[in-house]
C-alpha cells in the first residue's frame, strides 16, 4: 500500500508539472477564440487555411481533455486507494494495474513536451530512397514506405502520394508523402537518416543473408512565404513524366527537376499532370528541406545552407533491421532495441521515436 501511494503521489505531482509547463488556461482561451472563428459565416471561404486552423483546434481540444482527464483519473484513485482494505489482495491488484496504466498515459502524453522547435506543430512531407543492395533495397525502401504509413494511420494522419517510382523487379525507386497531422514533423523528424537491412534475400537465387539501405528524408511543410529563395539561385530542367502507359501516358513535358545551385540540392517532381502544378510543389519541397537542413546544422539562417550541409545523407545508418541470423531492430543512436521487428515494420515505432526525442531534450 505504501508503495503503491508513493507512485501517485510522484504520478500526481509529474503531471502537476507538466499541466503548469503546457499553461492549459492558455490553451483554453486560444481554444475559445479558434471556436469563435470557425463559427464566422465566411471561415471556409479559404478551404487550405480552414483545413488549418481546424486541424489545430482539434489537437488543442484533444490536448487539453487528455491532460484533464488524467488528472481526473489519478484523483479517482488516490480517493479509492485511501477506502481500501490492505486485505483486500484482488482491489489491490485492480488498482496497480489501473496505477500502470495511468503512468503509461503520462509518459506519452509528455512527450508532446518534447515538441517544442520552430516546426515540430507542422505537417510532414517524408520520403524514401533506395540505396545500396538492388533489388533488396528497392523491397526494403518499400518496406519502411509501409511502416511509415502504417504509424501514420495509427496516429490517425493523413496521408497523401505526392510522387513514387516503382522499382525494376519490386519495390519502389523513391516516393514521397505529405502526412498531415498534429506534430508530425515533430514525431518523424529524428527518423531521417539511413536505414539497413539484414535478411535472407528473397531475390537471391541462392538464397544468401543480404544487406541493404535506404534512405528516409524527413521535412516540414511551410508556408511558401516563409523562406525566400532567389530565382538565380535556381536551375530547371523539364522532362516528359513516366507513367502507368496507355491512355494514362503524359506525352507533354510536364516533369520538372529543380536543382539549388548553392547547396546542389536536386528536387524531381512529376506527380502532377501540369509542368506549373509540378514546379510549385519542387519549389515549396526545396523550401522545406532548406529549412530541415538549417534545423539538423543549428545554422541561424536559411542562407546558411550551403552544398557541404548536403554531403552526408548516405552517411552512417541510424537504425538496423537483422532478420537473419536473429531478430533485432536496434537504433544506433540511443541503443534502444526489440526483437520484435515484425511489430515495428508494421508501424509500432513509438518507443524508438520517444527514445529520440528524450535524448534530444
Amino acid at each position: 500500500m505504501q508503495e503503491l501511494s508513493e507512485r501517485l503521489d510522484l504520478l500526481q505531482s509529474e503531471t502537476e508539472k507538466s499541466v503548469t509547463h503546457l499553461d492549459l488556461p492558455a490553451k483554453k482561451a486560444r481554444l475559445t477564440e479558434m471556436d469563435a472563428q470557425m463559427s464566422e459565416p465566411n471561415f471556409w471561404d479559404d478551404n487550405e487555411k480552414a483545413q488549418q486552423v481546424s486541424q489545430k483546434a482539434g489537437h488543442l481540444r484533444q490536448t487539453i481533455e487528455e491532460w484533464e482527464k488524467l488528472q481526473f483519473d489519478i484523483k479517482d484513485t488516490v480517493e479509492l486507494l485511501e477506502m481500501i482494505d490492505e486485505a483486500d489482495a484482488d482491489s489491490i491488484q485492480d488498482v496497480t494495474r489501473t496505477i500502470d496504466e495511468l503512468e503509461k498515459t503520462h509518459a506519452k502524453l509528455n512527450i508532446e513536451l518534447y515538441l517544442a522547435g520552430p516546426y515540430d506543430t507542422n505537417s510532414a512531407i517524408i520520403s524514401f530512397h533506395a540505396g545500396t543492395g538492388g533489388t533488396d533495397a528497392q523491397d526494403f525502401a518499400e518496406m519502411l514506405m509501409r511502416m511509415y504509413l502504417r504509424f501514420a494511420e495509427k496516429r490517425g494522419w493523413r496521408t497523401e502520394e505526392l510522387d513514387k517510382t516503382p522499382g525494376a523487379e519490386a519495390g519502389i525507386k523513391s516516393a514521397s508523402y505529405l502526412v498531415s497531422g498534429p506534430f508530425a514533423y515533430g514525431y518523424l523528424k529524428h527518423e531521417n537518416g539511413v536505414h539497413r537491412l539484414v535478411r535472407i534475400s528473397p531475390f537471391a537465387q541462392k538464397s544468401t543473408r543480404e544487406t541493404s539501405f535506404a534512405l528516409v528524408e524527413v521535412t516540414p511543410q511551410i508556408p511558401e512565404e516563409e523562406v525566400e529563395i532567389k530565382e538565380e539561385d535556381i536551375e530547371w530542367d523539364v522532362f516528359r513524366s513516366s507513367g502507368a502507359g496507355g491512355q494514362s501516358v503524359n506525352t507533354a513535358d510536364s516533369a520538372v527537376r529543380l536543382t539549388h545551385k548553392p547547396t546542389g540540392l536536386v528536387i524531381t517532381c512529376q506527380s502532377e499532370r501540369s509542368q506549373l502544378q509540378n514546379k510549385q510543389q519542387a519549389l515549396a519541397r526545396l523550401k522545406a528541406k532548406l529549412v530541415s537542413l538549417q534545423e539538423q546544422h543549428h545554422l541561424e539562417n536559411i542562407s546558411s545552407v550551403r552544398g557541404e550541409h548536403t554531403q552526408h545523407s548516405w552517411g552512417n545508418q541510424i537504425r538496423s533491421y537483422v532478420m537473419q541470423p536473429y531478430q533485432m531492430v536496434k537504433d544506433h543512436r540511443t541503443n534502444h532495441e526489440t526483437s520484435q521487428i515484425d511489430d515495428v515494420l508494421d508501424g509500432n515505432l513509438d518507443e524508438f521515436i520517444e527514445a529520440s526525442l528524450r535524448q534530444e531534450k
